[in-house]
C-alpha cells in the first residue's frame, strides 16, 4: 500500500475497501438481565482512588463497545470509560486521522498494516502487560499445536502484525519483541451459516455456496475484503484455481475469480449480497436463503429466534479473524497507567467469560474458565455436549441441554483456520472487480 497517497490512502483504501467487523452488530447492546457471570471471590483489579478523575474514550466495534463491559470495567478499575461504537473502516479511518480523539483504539489485526505505519499508535511495553505470556500462542508465534493448518495459515495472520520493533518503531517484526501493537482480546473462525431444516441434510465444504441445488437460495456478504475471500474458498473447493495466498490476491487471480463470480450472478445463483449483519438473519430466518457468508453471532441471533441454523465445520477449514486493544499515541502520565490496567484488567478473565457466551474465543483460555461454569465451558471450548441449556450474556437461551457446539473444541476449530481477513496489496484493483461482479 506503500505507493498510495495518503489521500488516496485514506478515502478509497480505507472507507470502501474494508470491511465491517464480524462484531459491529452489537454495537452499545445494553443487556436486560442480571450479570451471568461465574465471579471468583475478588475485590477490584487495583486500588480505586488512584485512577478516580481519570476517563478513558474508547473507539471500536461492537464487541467491546457494550455497556455491560463498560460498567464492570469502571466497577474494578475505579475510572471513566467513554465508549463510542463504530464500523470497522470508520474505526480505522479515525485511528489515523484523528489521534487525539480517542485513547484506547479497539481495532482488528487485518487493519494494522493500514493503521500503525501512520503513528497515531504508540507500542505496547510488553513487560507492563502482566499476563502477556499466556496468551494463545496464535498471536505470538503463530504457532497452535503441531501441524495446525493455522500455524502456515494465508492472510493477515495475527503473529505478521503483532509486533513492532522498538519502542519508536512503526515497523512490524518477523518476530517476537517487547514492543506489541495491539493487545488480543478476541477471535473466532468463520464460515458459512445454512439452514439444516431446510436443506434437509449436511453441508460439508465451501464448494457448496455455488452448487446449483441451492441455486437462488445463496448470498455473499457484499463486503468486498471479505466476500472475495469467501468467493476464492469456494471456487478452491471447486477446484476451479488455487490460489498463492487467498488474503492477498495476485491481479490475475483476482480477474479470474471476478470472472467466476460474474458467471455465477448471471446463472442466478444468488438470492442476495447483504452489508448488514440484520440483513444476513432476516434472509436466514425468513428462509429466503438457505446457505450463505455469514457471522457467528448472526447464527446465535437466528437460534434465538427459534429458527435451526448451522455454523457449518467445512473440510476446507476456516477464515479467521482477530481483534484487540491498541493505545494512542497521546496518552501519557496517570491516563497510560489506567490504560495498563485496562489491559491487565481485558485479560483477567471477566471479559473473555462475558465474550466467550456469544461463541468468541479469550486471549487467555484458562483465565476466563475462572468466570465460566463448568458445563458452559465444556460446550464452547471443549466440544462437548452441553449438559444444560446453553444462554448467552443477554439472558437469551441459544442452545439446548444435549447440543455441541458446530465445529467442535477450541483445537478443532481454531486449529484449522486456513486464510486470515486481510487488506490486500491489490486493495485499490479489488474494490474495481468486486463493483465490476456486483453490477453485471
Amino acid at each position: 500500500m506503500a505507493r498510495l497517497s495518503r489521500r488516496k490512502f485514506i478515502q478509497v483504501g480505507l472507507a470502501a475497501g474494508t470491511f465491517l467487523s464480524t462484531t459491529n452488530c452489537g454495537a452499545n447492546k445494553v443487556s436486560e438481565t442480571a450479570n451471568l457471570s461465574t465471579t471468583p471471590n475478588r475485590g477490584p483489579t487495583l486500588l480505586t482512588n488512584k485512577f478516580k478523575d481519570v476517563t478513558l474514550r474508547f473507539i471500536g466495534t461492537g464487541a467491546a463497545q457494550i455497556n455491560d463491559i463498560k460498567e464492570q470495567a469502571e466497577k474494578d478499575l475505579g475510572f471513566k470509560i467513554q465508549l463510542r461504537a463504530l464500523s470497522t473502516e470508520e474505526t480505522v479511518q479515525i485511528a489515523i486521522t484523528q489521534p487525539k480523539q480517542y485513547d484506547m483504539f479497539d481495532g482488528e489485526y487485518f487493519g494494522l498494516p493500514l493503521v500503525f505505519p501512520s503513528g497515531s499508535l504508540q507500542p505496547i511495553d510488553v513487560k507492563r502487560v502482566k499476563e502477556f505470556n499466556k496468551l494463545v500462542p496464535i498471536f505470538t508465534t503463530g504457532e497452535l499445536y503441531p501441524g495446525a493448518p493455522v500455524n502456515s495459515s494465508q492472510g493477515s495472520a495475527p503473529r505478521k502484525v503483532m509486533f513492532v520493533k522498538g519502542q519508536n518503531s512503526t515497523e512490524f517484526a518477523d518476530g517476537p519483541t517487547d514492543w506489541a501493537t495491539l493487545i488480543p482480546f478476541q477471535y473466532n473462525a468463520d464460515t458459512l451459516g445454512y439452514r439444516p431444516d431446510l436443506i434437509g441434510g449436511k453441508i460439508e465444504s465451501w464448494a457448496d455456496l455455488f452448487n446449483t441445488k441451492y441455486k437462488g437460495k445463496t448470498a455473499l456478504l457484499d463486503i468486498p475484503s471479505i466476500g472475495i475471500m469467501d468467493a476464492a474458498m469456494a471456487v478452491e473447493a471447486m477446484g476451479l484455481m488455487t490460489f498463492g495466498d487467498k488474503g492477498n490476491m495476485t491481479r490475475e487471480e483476482l480477474d479470474k475469480v471476478t470472472q467466476i463470480l460474474i458467471e455465477q450472478k448471471k446463472e442466478r445463483q444468488f438470492r442476495a449480497f447483504w452489508k448488514s449483519f440484520d440483513e444476513s438473519v432476516n434472509l436466514m430466518s425468513a428462509g429466503e436463503v438457505v446457505l450463505q457468508s455469514m457471522w457467528s453471532p448472526a447464527v446465535t441471533a437466528v437460534k434465538a429466534r427459534g429458527v435451526p441454523c448451522v455454523y457449518g465445520p467445512l473440510k476446507e477449514g476456516y477464515r479467521g479473524w482477530g481483534g484487540g486493544i491498541g493505545l494512542s499515541k497521546n496518552l501519557s502520565g496517570l491516563e497510560l497507567d489506567a490504560a495498563y490496567a485496562y489491559l491487565d484488567w481485558m485479560l483477567e478473565g471477566w471479559l473473555g467469560a462475558f465474550l466467550g457466551r456469544q461463541g468468541y474465543y479469550s486471549a487467555i483460555p484458562e483465565n476466563a474458565k475462572k468466570y465460566m461454569k463448568p458445563e458452559e465451558w465444556d460446550f464452547w471450548y471443549e466440544g462437548k455436549p452441553a449438559a444444560t441449556d446453553i444462554i448467552d450474556p443477554f439472558g437469551k437461551k441459544i442452545e439446548s441441554q444435549g447440543a455441541v457446539r458446530d465445529g467442535g473444541s477450541f483445537k478443532e476449530r481454531m486449529g484449522n483456520v486456513v486464510c486470515w481477513n486481510s487488506v490486500m496489496k491489490e486493495q485499490i484493483y479489488l474494490l474495481q472487480k468486486w463493483i465490476e461482479f456486483v453490477v453485471a
